[in-house]
């Protein structure tokens, strides 16, 4: 779903805005600039001099479209779509063998800074998306947040923990319309809003480019034909034609 994929770009914009990304200051979050598109932390986004580095990785893992009842047309549908936000503080794990690589650092049972710090970050995403005016144009599209979690990586009968969090959020957006021509909505709108610079809307250019409808042929005529048995033979292709049999029987 389109409408899936401007939910986690407008996300993106206002955890990592556009002019925040132009002056080096004025980031929302902990995580500052290390707000990731659909992809984990690598050792290139890692403050290596640091213990660790506040990350958030966003994700469209579904999206559903249904009618909202059994006498619903087509067009009268209502759309879902899920964000996952995996917050983490991420650090390099030394690997002699394989090579080093970025993972969430594992966390004791005591370390409750480490724990206080991630809960911090995930409380300045809630924050943002659904209360800071900024977060307006992440609302536009989330019409309706229906309900948000949040769960700790852990295997806890192992005694394994790690400072990541997977927060879920599940939305009512709205359906993606083709009724127009270029790109559907709500993406055609949400991008004329968005900063010329901003990373969605290049994303949002990109997604114009491949996307390629065929325009509907408008209906240009309409036949009907009453009291006969069957249609004129002068009936040309691409007509929409109805025949109504009228019978005192």
């Amino acid at each position: 779903m389109l409408s899936a994929e401007a939910l986690r770009l407008a996300a993106i914009e206002v955890l990592r805005p556009t002019a925040a990304m132009q002056t080096g200051t004025g980031f929302p979050t902990l995580a500052r600039e290390h707000v990731l598109d659909s992809r984990a932390a690598s050792l290139h986004d890692l403050d290596l001099s640091a213990p660790y580095t506040p990350t958030l990785a966003l994700y469209s893992p579904a999206g559903r479209s249904t009618r909202r009842g059994p006498h619903s047309d087509a067009m009268d549908t209502e759309a879902m779509a899920t964000l996952e936000i995996v917050a983490e503080l991420s650090t390099q794990i030394v690997d002699n063998v394989n090579g080093n690589f970025a993972d969430a650092m594992e966390i004791a049972d005591t370390d409750a800074k480490a724990r206080l710090v991630l809960s911090a970050l995930c409380a300045q995403v809630r924050y943002m998306l659904e209360w800071s005016p900024t977060g307006a144009i992440f609302r536009r599209i989330a019409v309706r947040i229906i309900g948000v979690s949040e769960e700790t990586h852990a295997v806890p009968q192992l005694g394994l923990r790690w400072s990541r969090v997977f927060l879920t959020y599940s939305c009512e957006v709205p359906d993606d319309d083709f009724s127009t021509s270029g790109l559907p909505e709500p993406l055609a709108s949400f991008s004329a809003v968005l900063p010329a610079e901003s990373y969605a809307k290049v994303k949002l250019v990109e997604l114009a480019e491949a996307f390629n409808p065929v325009a509907p042929s408008p209906l240009e005529e309409i036949r009907v034909a009453v009291g006969v048995e069957r249609m004129p033979a002068s009936i040309t292709t691409g007509d929409v034609t109805a025949s109504v049999v009228t019978s005192e029987d």
